[in-house]
This record gives structure tokens, C-alpha cells and sequence, in this order.
């Protein structure tokens, strides 16, 4: 069973190319992400559905859509309840400022605990920089740090920083970032960025990772700052 995210959503393609992106990242870092699969959504699951708007969401999507693993017995990450270890904290602030991650906050924490493991998922709020309107120019700004950090969820905890940096930056290698910007479906390419050759926008989300993985990194200087 997975849970299933649509194409048709307010967001569009660029929300599954986040997720897909950024979710791959995660896995190569060494993140537990649940597994992601590529999902073909049938309009005809419409014909019965009664409500409008899923009616209309689900016509939306007809295609190609993304879905992650469905945990059974999951339960919402308590930050009153859990404290996770000092370095997975860590691990987890570094992650989430390189993919400019918003949706990690108390209110929200997009975590899960399973099987007495943390578990993070939806990740179609990150990498923002390809909603903006200069990216439909090429811009896309690595260099930036990520302000919005200081309300990270774990913040508090990630007191190794310094030390995990090196390590989490070198398993984002350029071979390892071109082989996930490469899985980025064509049709998603296409839909959210209008007008572009798409082998140059997979080239510009490419760059745009190795630039901001690159040393200096602004956005650990910034977590930095925030602790």
C-alpha cells in the first residue's frame, strides 16, 4: 500500500520533483525515507468517487505521480515526547537546510515514529527556488542560506553540526547528484517549467545542487547561527 501524491494539486509536477528529488537525497545520505515509487493514476478511479473536488483532483492527475511506502502503525513524531539522538538531529537540520526543507516546523513536523525509528516524509515543499519566477530565467540562487531553519523541529537537538558536515557533504558526490536529478520524469520537467528545453532544466537542477553542496555551505553557517 502506498500513499499516493497527485500531480494535479495545488502545487503541480514541480511538488513531485521535490519530492522525488529531495526524498532520493535523503536515501543517499543515509536518511530513513520511505520508499518512493512512480504511480500511474487511471482517470477512470473518477467515475465513482463523489466528491467534487477529489473528482476533480484525481481527472487532474491522470499520469504519472509519485507515492511513498505506506507505514501501517505509524504514529506523528511528538516533539514534547521523542528526543532523537544528538547526531541523527544533526544529520536531519543538514538535510533539511541544504533542500530548503519549510515543512519541518513544530506545527508540522512531517515525521513519523515507526517501529521506534524516525521516519521523514513529504517533501514537496522543498527546493522552493523552482517556484520563483527567475527560475523560468535560470536563476535559481545556491549560494543562499536558508533563514527559516530556526524554526526547525530539531534544531534544539542538533548539537553536531561541525562534525557531520564534511561527511554529509561528501556523500552527495556529482555522480550521486546526477543520477537523481536524472530520474525526474520528462512529462514533470515539461508540465512545471513551460517553454524551457528540459535537458537544460535538468542541467539547472543539477548545478544548483553541486553549487550548494559545494564549500562554503551558507545554509550550516546559518543552523549554526540559529543554535
Amino acid at each position: 500500500m502506498y500513499v499516493l501524491k497527485f500531480r494535479g494539486a495545488a502545487q503541480g509536477p514541480r511538488a513531485l520533483i521535490s519530492e522525488l528529488v529531495s526524498g532520493e537525497i535523503a536515501r543517499a545520505l543515509g536518511l530513513p525515507v520511505p520508499e518512493l515509487v512512480f504511480a500511474e493514476l487511471d482517470p477512470e478511479l473518477a467515475r465513482t468517487e463523489p466528491d467534487p473536488e477529489i473528482h476533480a483532483l484525481i481527472l487532474d492527475s491522470e499520469g504519472l505521480n509519485i507515492a511513498l511506502d505506506y507505514l501501517p502503525g505509524s504514529v506523528t513524531y511528538d516533539p514534547i515526547v521523542q528526543r532523537p539522538d544528538p547526531v541523527l538531529a544533526s544529520r536531519i537540520v543538514w538535510f533539511d537546510a541544504l533542500v530548503s526543507n519549510v515543512d519541518r516546523a513544530v506545527r508540522n513536523t512531517n515525521m513519523l515514529m515507526w517501529h521506534r525509528r524516525l521516519w521523514l516524509i513529504d517533501h514537496g515543499a522543498t527546493l522552493y527556488f523552482h517556484h520563483a519566477p527567475e527560475w523560468q530565467r535560470g536563476i535559481s540562487r545556491p549560494r543562499d542560506p536558508f533563514p527559516m531553519i530556526k524554526s526547525h523541529v530539531l534544531l534544539r537537538y542538533a548539537n553536531t553540526l561541525d562534525a557531520i558536515d564534511e561527511g554529509m557533504a561528501h556523500a552527495l558526490d556529482p555522480d550521486m547528484i546526477e543520477t537523481i536529478v536524472g530520474w525526474v520524469p520528462e512529462s514533470w520537467l515539461a508540465a512545471g517549467n513551460p517553454g524551457r528545453d528540459l535537458a537544460d532544466v535538468r542541467s539547472a537542477y543539477t548545478r544548483y545542487l553541486l553549487e550548494r553542496v559545494s564549500a562554503p555551505r551558507a545554509f550550516v553557517k546559518e543552523a549554526l547561527g540559529a543554535r
